[in-house]
């Protein structure tokens, strides 16, 4: 059976569950070798299909580094490696996802499809953009985030009374003004040169947009830990900037050159490090 040729149904749970068992069903199940992972993970050894895999994790609740390895490659195959591994983390995800869903939707007015596709959308953004698979508990984190993304649905739900003449309400009805922009200091970081000008749009997709780093060092030919580290040190820069008032206030001339000599010291040792990047792939190729 081939998703393609599948029939869904219309609750989004149960659509993920049948597209699940599409993807994982002979005579090419969707599996992972786990060998890949440490002998002292306690993991099974050889190719598993993920149906299998999934057992495991739940007959085995206290193998925590098991999981948080096997999830860390879940999260990244789902960020990089297309749909099928989306719809394969969502499947091997199911038992808790559902659990949520009876709960929440246990004295919830509303359809109880509505609760499982909220469950299902806050998991998928985590998925996609939120959970740092560098810290511990990946699978922790997509969970909450399904959990709190259906909480507030049911909250939701209850906040709101029918009015008859919604003129007649008293209290304030106009919306607060945003107070704050950081995506402005960042765009004035790097007029000033603290932020270099390819940095600003990551920067604010991690740190502002809280999207997941793998894809994002991908596009910009860095490997994660080294956007992670390069995020890092933009931290301390705008944190000095901010702490000497200079990101809020007017930079003297003498700190205005200080800071491009050093924006143009970086762009150097970067442009020097893909120099020494190239000509060491154009050795192994030659050698090759």
């Amino acid at each position: 059976m081939s998703v393609s040729d599948t029939i869904f149904p219309a609750a989004p749970l149960d659509a993920v569950d049948v597209a699940f068992a599409a993807l994982t069903s002979d005579p090419a199940p969707l599996s992972l070798n786990l060998d890949m992972f440490g002998p002292d993970d306690g993991l099974p050894r050889g190719v598993v299909a993920l149906p299998a895999l999934r057992d495991w994790l739940l007959a085995n609740p206290r193998a925590y580094t098991a999981r948080d390895a096997v999830w860390r490659e879940l999260i990244r195959r789902a960020r990089l490696d297309g749909p099928q591994w989306v719809i394969a983390a969502v499947g091997m995800a199911m038992p808790a996802l559902r659990r949520y869903a009876r709960r929440l939707s246990d004295g919830y007015r509303g359809d109880p499809d509505d609760m499982g596709a909220e469950i299902l959308a806050g998991f998928l953004a985590a998925l996609r953009d939120h959970v740092d698979v560098a810290r511990r508990a990946p699978y922790a984190s997509l969970c909450r985030a399904g959990w709190r993304a259906g909480h507030a649905l049911r909250q939701q739900a209850s906040e709101f009374t029918a009015v008859e003449d919604v003129e007649r309400v008293t209290g304030p009805r106009t919306p607060q003004v945003p107070y704050g922009h950081p995506d402005v200091l960042v765009r004035r970081a790097v007029r000033l040169g603290i932020l270099d000008a390819d940095d600003e749009q990551p920067y604010i997709d991690v740190r502002l947009g809280r999207r997941a780093m793998d894809p994002i060092a991908a596009r910009m030919g860095i490997s994660t830990d080294a956007l992670r580290m390069r995020l890092g040190r933009i931290d301390t820069r705008l944190a000095d900037a901010l702490a000497s008032g200079m990101l809020t206030g007017a930079a003297s001339p003498q700190a205005a050159e200080a800071l491009t000599a050093r924006a143009e010291r970086r762009a150097s040792l970067r442009a020097a490090s893909r120099r020494r990047l190239s000509t060491t792939a154009d050795t192994s190729t030659a050698v090759a």
